[in-house]
């Protein structure tokens, strides 16, 4: 089973030799990523997003490291949009989208092709289009030749799943210019300063004891982990951190979402992971004398990242079920034995509180890959899986 010694994560001198492309680093310019992205975006001239008149519906185009912006702004819109927001991958575009509807289309490198193929069907119908990636890509051109109005990603930004904010925020400026959402302007500089709070209590000189996202990693380091959130902004979270989880740190992970996930997570404390061995047992047969290095056991444990939203303002009958709800299961998970780690968003508009969520959850794969001796940017098996695929159509 793997382990994690705290010292591990403490080595600011091995860190910086696994994290070949510096990807702490690139997580730690969020709040700066967000402030290009609003001066880009304003001389893009993003107020002109579907010529300036709300459309009849929009389409987000997105996968892989990107699919997360489709995700937030179908979370941000469901409330109030008084148009449908849909999500789509791949082809085919819907039969439905035409002239009437805007487009968004983001690819930080501009050259993913289902984002890519998208908006050259949707500008061949004549629907408008925003898209978001690098300047210099086809995504770009296609954007540019259907009069559409591209915002560029600004320079040293090497990975969407480093790059968040630079795709995120000409998006959300956009939806809340159209009336979509409701992400004022004056919300985005405390963004900017409540992601540099972040990185400042997750950067890689402060030492694991006081890091809570090395704390966080050293505790799942010997864990098959579970991300949940509370409700509908931090499921968002939880789905983000299962594929952060495995895409960064190589761990598969499973995600879930309150209400509708806690059976299935509460049964998988009956399973083989916890401390009952999967006999349905409450009790742990876990040996308290057990040496990490010498006696590890033949399997890793089951481990749970509960991600939980800020106590919300005014309380109502729904808000204090949902809250006993997590707080019931997660005395359930510690009593069967689970790994538990704990974090809450503090108080803030709703798009501030999932930043700070966010981060968390990037940095915790982060360290959990290097705490690993695993290089968080560079999987050889997915450059593997590159070349094989190479040419294909």
């Amino acid at each position: 089973m793997p382990y994690i010694e705290d010292s591990a994560l403490d080595d600011a001198e091995q860190l910086r030799r696994l994290d070949s492309r510096d990807t702490l680093r690139a997580l730690a310019t969020a709040g700066a990523q967000v402030r290009e992205a609003m001066t880009l975006s304003e001389e893009a001239g993003v107020d002109r997003a579907a010529y300036g008149e709300r459309p009849r519906s929009v389409l987000v185009a997105a996968l892989g490291g990107s699919s997360v912006v489709a995700d937030v702004l179908d979370l941000l819109a469901e409330p109030g949009s008084p148009v449908p927001v849909t999500v789509r991958r791949n082809l085919p575009l819907p039969g439905w989208v035409g002239p009437l509807d805007l487009v968004i289309a983001v690819s930080l490198s501009g050259r993913a092709a289902g984002p890519l193929a998208l908006a050259a069907e949707a500008a061949r119908r004549g629907a408008a289009l925003l898209t978001v990636g690098a300047d210099d890509s086809p995504l770009a051109d296609v954007c540019r030749q259907s009069r559409g109005v591209h915002i560029g990603v600004g320079r040293d930004r090497t990975s969407s799943r480093t790059s968040l904010w630079s795709l995120l925020t000409p998006v959300l400026m956009a939806a809340d210019g159209l009336g979509l959402v409701d992400v004022p302007a004056s919300v985005l500089p405390e963004l900017a300063t409540r992601l540099d709070e972040q990185a400042e209590a997750c950067r890689p000189s402060s030492e694991t004891f006081v890091n809570p996202a090395k704390l966080a990693a050293a505790q799942l380091g010997g864990t098959v982990p579970m991300t949940l959130g509370d409700n509908a902004l931090t499921g968002v979270v939880a789905l983000r951190a299962a594929s952060m989880l495995a895409r960064t740190a190589r761990v598969p992970a499973t995600w879930g979402e309150l209400p509708d996930a806690a059976s299935q997570v509460v049964a998988c404390f009956d399973g083989p992971f916890t401390a009952g061995g999967g006999n349905g047992s409450m009790s742990s047969g876990a040996d308290i004398f057990a040496d990490p290095f010498l006696d590890a056991p033949a399997q890793p444990s089951l481990g749970l990242l509960m991600l939980r939203d800020a106590p919300p303002e005014q309380h109502t009958r729904e808000t204090d079920q949902a809250r006993a709800l997590g707080d019931a299961l997660l005395e359930t998970a510690r009593e069967a034995g689970v790994t538990v780690v704990e974090q809450t968003a503090q108080a803030g508009h709703p798009v501030v509180r999932l930043a700070e969520l966010l981060a968390f959850g990037d940095y915790v794969s982060t360290y959990l890959a290097l705490g690993l001796g695993l290089d968080p940017s560079v999987s050889p098996h997915v450059a593997d899986l590159r070349d094989r695929t190479k040419g294909w159509a």
